[in-house]
């Protein structure tokens, strides 16, 4: 029974938190660009905005993935935009490239930091262990990335109760000392929009859900889950405001301020398993769009290919990162693709998707 609660109402969220984790928070540094850089205050604002955009879009994308039997992206497009399908396919594979290089770039920035190793060599071991994730598939991939979640609030949580021992004092000062000002609505909306160009990477897991109020739930739920990590990592960098806005990777800021060699070490696995996380989810995605046009054919989708296509697509996002940069790739890349995917994405599941679930007859399609 548990395990179906489980299964049913919050493996859909944990699933959004992997995927959303690597390429939202993890480096610290969109936390910053997104949040931070309006004042205190007004970052937690501007996530609250950022979670109730997730939790309704969730929500809907659930049902409507639900009633319309769509587990892979193309599917789901299809349904909701009919031949129009193709311009979020193009919005997501550059979402894609740009995530996979903020974290292939971030990865080996971490590996370099840890243990003094060329970047690319973190690089590389985040393109294996993508690789090797995806080759073995969606149950593989629901299993690890749930557990994975799991073990990173508990990592979070300890990270906060003892960042708040060690700077409670200036936490709470900069909190009080900065005004609320206007933008953090446009601000938290613009964080969430370019979230959730990954929401569709996450369908495999809805094939679980049979019922509406199941559908609704998880997604209400997974705004929640998915945005809890941000926030007990955001109060962490209030303490550091404003010299933290400066850093390219505030994280390794942070724990090298706790001093604790070995907490560092475990923080640090976590968010290289965060990047594995969101790498394999997202090229996964892709794998089961390809999928779904080899089943068309009446042919299955050989397995090695779905290793291949990570190894490959990883290979082009590292490079473009270790080009262009992680502040740039973070500062330039997400806020040029936010727009599009709220225009050929949210916009439509909110107008057409809405009206679609409100004339259907189908609410209760049962397994």
């Amino acid at each position: 029974m548990l395990r179906r609660i489980f299964t049913l109402y919050f493996l859909p969220g944990l699933m959004f938190q992997s995927v959303v984790i690597a390429g939202g928070y993890a480096t610290g540094r969109e936390l910053v660009e997104f949040f931070l850089t309006m004042g205190p205050i007004n970052g937690l604002l501007a996530m609250a905005v950022s979670t109730a955009v997730w939790s309704l879009v969730l929500a809907l994308s659930f049902e409507f993935a639900r009633v319309t039997r769509s587990y892979d992206y193309r599917t789901f497009f299809k349904h909701l935009l009919g031949k129009g399908w193709v311009i979020y396919e193009a919005a997501y594979l550059a979402m894609m490239m740009l995530v996979l290089a903020v974290i292939g770039n971030a990865a080996g920035e971490m590996i370099q930091a840890a243990l003094g190793l060329p970047p690319l060599v973190g690089s590389l071991i985040l393109m294996g262990l993508i690789g090797f994730l995806t080759f073995h598939g969606s149950d593989a991939i629901e299993r690890v990335l749930a557990g994975w979640s799991l073990v990173l609030y508990l990592v979070y949580g300890v990270f906060l109760f003892w960042g708040l021992q060690r700077w409670g004092d200036s936490i709470v000062d900069n909190l009080v000392s900065t005004p609320v000002a206007e933008g953090w609505i446009i601000n938290g909306l613009e964080f969430a929009g370019y979230n959730l160009a990954v929401v569709p990477t996450i369908l495999f897991c809805i094939r679980h859900l049979t019922r509406r109020h199941e559908a609704i739930v998880a997604g209400l739920l997974g705004g929640l889950l998915a945005m809890l990590p941000g926030l007990l990592f955001y109060i962490l960098l209030v303490g550091f405001y404003p010299d933290i806005t400066q850093e390219a990777v505030p994280v390794n800021t942070i724990l090298a301020a706790l001093e604790s060699p070995l907490f560092h070490l475990i923080f640090q696995v976590v968010i290289f398993g965060t990047f594995v996380e969101t790498g394999a989810a997202m090229v996964h995605a892709l794998n089961e769009r390809l999928a779904s046009g080899y089943a068309r054919m009446g042919k299955q989708f050989p397995s090695p290919l779905r290793a291949l296509s990570a190894v490959v697509i990883l290979l082009f996002a590292v490079y473009v990162g270790q080009a262009i940069g992680l502040v740039a790739l973070i500062a330039n890349g997400y806020g040029a693709l936010t727009y599009l995917i709220l225009a050929v994405f949210v916009l439509p599941l909110l107008t057409i998707g809405c009206l679609s679930l409100w004339k259907t007859k189908h609410a209760y399609i049962e397994r």
